[in-house]
């Protein structure tokens, strides 16, 4: 059972390890759950793609839901996985209220962009959720504009810019789709909740206060 903790205050020690730990776990913890998934659709010998999303099909707007917990093949998942727990792992711990309320967002309206546009198929994977946090971070961090989050979006940049390409046709088998509409709303997450989180206190220093006579404009 998970219960909600009050967050600790800005620079204190211990917040600043609950914050490390959290960004860690969690991430974990949806890992271990897409593990367990594509561990059990291997023991029954079959691919559920049918939990994917069918665009414009009554009984295929379920896969909104469970999509992207499906994967094709433990190939297919490898290659989620290792940008899902990075970005998801970064973007936490840049931006942990924002995040919490980006992801779900991702997930659901991301899903529904492609239920509404994409081709008739079945959509499965995270592929679109790890699109749509690169976008976040990086949009999210130039939003902010504070140091923290301008190096976290130039580290999201270096790892992972080449996902950019991935939100057009490229391959029949992959789902295009699913990169754009989660990249759309990743990016509109991070331009609007820019705000959530609250923003670095920079520390004054008294000399900073203390102006030299020589250079005090009014004496000439």
């Amino acid at each position: 059972m998970f219960t909600l903790r009050r967050p600790l205050a800005p620079g204190d020690p211990k917040a600043e390890r609950e914050r490390i730990r959290r960004a860690l776990a969690w991430p974990l913890y949806g890992i271990g759950i897409l593990v367990v998934i594509q561990s059990l659709q291997a023991l029954v010998g079959g691919v559920l793609s049918r939990l994917g999303i069918m665009p414009r099909d009554g009984v295929g707007a379920l896969g909104i839901l469970t999509s992207p917990l499906v994967h094709g093949s433990w190939g297919h998942l490898m290659a989620n996985v290792p940008a899902l727990w990075v970005l998801a792992i970064l973007s936490l711990y840049g931006f942990p209220r924002a995040t919490r309320t980006a992801v779900p967002l991702i997930w659901l309206l991301g899903g529904l962009g492609v239920w509404l546009f994409a081709r008739e198929s079945f959509h499965i994977g995270a592929s679109g959720l790890t699109h749509g946090l690169m976008f976040f971070a990086v949009v999210i961090g130039i939003r902010r504009r504070d140091a923290p989050s301008i190096a976290l979006a130039i580290v999201v940049l270096f790892l992972y810019g080449s996902m950019i390409w991935g939100v057009l046709p490229s391959s029949p088998g992959v789902s295009f789709e699913a990169h754009l509409f989660g990249a759309v709303i990743g990016a509109l997450c991070g331009w609007f909740l820019y705000r959530r989180d609250p923003f670095p206190v920079y520390r004054r220093y008294d000399w900073e206060d203390e102006q030299n006579p020589e250079d005090d404009p009014r004496e000439y």
